[in-house]
Order: structure tokens, then sequence, then C-alpha cells
């Protein structure tokens, strides 16, 4: 449970750090909107995942043997470019105005690290759907607070939040990788 828990949390921080950037753009904060965000990204956020997991069930048998380390590699590479992008100019600045077009391309941009986050569910030995409710609900709390913080002016935090998700998802992929190779 624990697992699942911080993977929700790790996985949940783009879309913070994209909710935070909605807040700022709003001043005055709108809980229709901050609701509406944290729906969207919570949906795709919490399903994402499962096409991950169906995957690697099927492919399961054919890559038994080094499916710690493609759970590592994918989970270090989600991390990674997390924590590149926390460097980086945040596609939220280039918006002027928050539709329901733009929301579910951020949602759906944001959450393809899921997917394939969502391969690491059965090494990790969690129930693919309560995981996936997990995951979407701590990503629609993270994102109604995201544009909350944003609109009260924190936007100081957005960088932050992607670097704190990244190093956590290198972190359970080292976790996955060192108890597959040792135990």
């Amino acid at each position: 449970m624990l697992e699942v828990l911080l993977l929700s949390f790790a996985l949940s921080m783009d879309a913070f750090a994209v909710s935070i950037g909605i807040g700022v753009k709003n001043k005055d904060f709108d809980k229709k909107l901050a609701l509406k965000v944290g729906l969207f990204f919570g949906f795709f956020q919490g399903f994402m995942p499962l096409f991950g997991y169906f995957a690697s069930i099927g492919l399961g048998g054919i890559i038994e043997s080094v499916d710690h380390w493609i759970a590592f590699i994918l989970l270090s590479i989600i991390g990674g470019k997390m924590l590149y992008e926390s460097f980086g100019e945040n596609i939220e600045d280039e918006i002027t105005k928050i539709t329901n077009k733009i929301l579910l391309l951020l949602a759906i941009a944001t959450s393809i690290d899921a997917m394939a986050a969502g391969f690491t569910l059965n090494l990790l030995q969690l129930n693919p759907y309560l995981s996936m409710i997990i995951i979407g609900v701590v990503t629609l709390i993270f994102s109604y607070i995201g544009v909350f913080i944003g609109s009260r002016g924190g936007g100081f935090l957005e960088d932050k939040a992607e670097k704190i998700g990244g190093v956590v998802l290198i972190g359970i992929g080292l976790k996955i990788l060192i108890e597959h190779t040792l135990y």
C-alpha cells in the first residue's frame, strides 16, 4: 500500500505543477476551475496506468527475466524527464485561456508517464484497479490544491513539485531493481 501511495504522489507531481501554473493565470481562486482541473487530471492520471499494466501482463512471460530492469529504466527515464523539465520553461506559460480542449491536452500530456509507470504495478504486486482509483484521487486532490496555491502566488513551487516527483519515481525504480536482483 505504501508503494501505491508513493507512486500516486510521484505521478501526481506533474499534474500538480501544471495546476499551479493554471492557478497563477487566474489570480482569483475559482473553485469550479480547480475542480474541473482536478477531475481532468485525476481521471487521466488514474486511467492511463491500466494501459501500462495490461501491456506488462501481455508481455509478462516474454520479459519476465528482465522486467525489473525495464521497470527501473522506465521509472528512471520518467523521473529524469521530470527533473529535467523542472529546470525548463513550463508549457502553461504559453496558454492564454484554459478551455476544456486545453485541459484535455494537458491531462493527456501529464498522464503519458503514468501509462509507462503502470508497467510496474504487477512488479510491485499491487491491485491495478485499486491503484488506479488511488492514483486518480490523489492526483485530483493535488491538482485542486495546485490551482489554489497558484492563484495565491505560489508559482515558485512548480519546479520543486516536479523535482520531488522525479526523485520519488527514480527511488521506486531503484527499489524494484534491488528487490528483484538481490532476493
